[in-house]
């Protein structure tokens, strides 16, 4: 059986919505003033399908967050669109219950001059699987892709991203993290990353870092980098796994920091260079106080040992 999830709008008035708010088109020049905000809510047993088209017209700048939260099994596709020199931030939370599965493809094209910034927050859900793709449709086009999982007992968090840089002169930035504690507690992320033959000037670096905090935990993590001209700015790519910095840990301990409160501070650190980048303040302390609450019993875990780096740079 498939239903359609409810969804809860709140926008300033400056888009326009079309079919349940399914469609948002933020009109060519118009600049909003606070985010459109989508609660999109699962029920118990649903098995339900959606499509959104999220457009940004040319010289237009706005927000867009997509708030994920519920049960059920979520096939989720999300179309996004940025028009010429416009500026689109579109924010995807995945906090759903703990029996919640999601598979969700973002498919986004950048047009001559646009910029979009992407972030995916995966905390809840049994099984979330995100696929972001980003297609340069034009030149001087820019992509940043920020992504943040927090990983439980029996929660599988995945991300496969795939960036094509099909127009010259064009810009991207990937960088995701995770943090993982308990048995069965496994993280998927593979970055694409594509350089036709007619992209030259291309600037392109992607990175991946994951904190295991207990043994039992599982990751994955797969960079690639495919170019076909060697007339571009930069690419690279860098993959880390590993356990926090026991140094950091130590210094706060002699500061009088009990070993859990330092452990959350740590954390906490780490992922802060991603929710400083969360341009809606209200959602970021939402966000920045589940890492607080989720890591408040870690202390009394034993931190996985091992510690593995892969990086390349062209």
């Amino acid at each position: 059986m498939t239903t359609s999830p409810p969804i809860t709008v709140m926008d300033d008035g400056g888009a326009h919505l079309e079919n349940q708010a399914r469609h948002v088109t933020i009109p060519a020049g118009v600049e909003l003033t606070t985010p459109v905000r989508l609660a999109i809510v699962g029920m118990s047993g649903s098995v339900a399908e959606s499509r959104h088209v999220l457009r940004a017209m040319a010289g237009s700048k706005g927000m867009i967050v997509l708030d994920h939260r519920g049960s059920g099994t979520l096939e989720q596709t999300v179309e996004i669109e940025v028009g010429d020199g416009a500026q689109l931030t579109v924010i995807a939370v995945h906090d759903g219950e703990r029996d919640a599965v999601h598979t969700a493809s973002h498919q986004a094209r950048v047009s001559r001059d646009a910029t979009l910034r992407h972030t995916v927050v995966s905390f809840g859900g049994a099984q979330v699987s995100i696929t972001p793709t980003v297609v340069f449709c034009g030149p001087g086009g820019d992509a940043e892709l920020l992504g943040l999982n927090l990983t439980d007992t029996g929660q599988k968090h995945e991300a496969r991203i795939a960036i094509d840089h099909a127009a010259p002169r064009c810009r991207s930035r990937v960088t995701y993290k995770g943090a993982l504690s308990g048995a069965g507690a496994h993280s998927v992320w593979v970055g694409d990353v594509l350089i036709r033959k007619n992209a030259e000037g291309t600037d392109t670096y992607e990175l991946n870092r994951h904190l295991m905090l207990t043994r039992g935990a599982r990751v994955d993590s797969v960079p690639n980098l495919e170019i076909e001209t060697g007339q571009i700015e930069g690419a690279g790519h860098a993959s880390a796994t590993g356990r926090f910095d026991g140094e950091q840990l130590f210094y706060l301990r002699s500061r009088g920091i009990d070993e859990a409160s330092a452990r959350r501070l740590v954390v906490r650190g780490f992922f802060a260079e991603l929710l400083d980048k969360i341009p809606v303040p209200d959602l970021a302390k939402r966000l920045a106080d589940q890492v607080d609450a989720r890591l408040a019993g870690e202390g009394r875990h034993r931190p996985a040992l091992s510690v593995t780096k892969k990086e390349s740079h062209a």
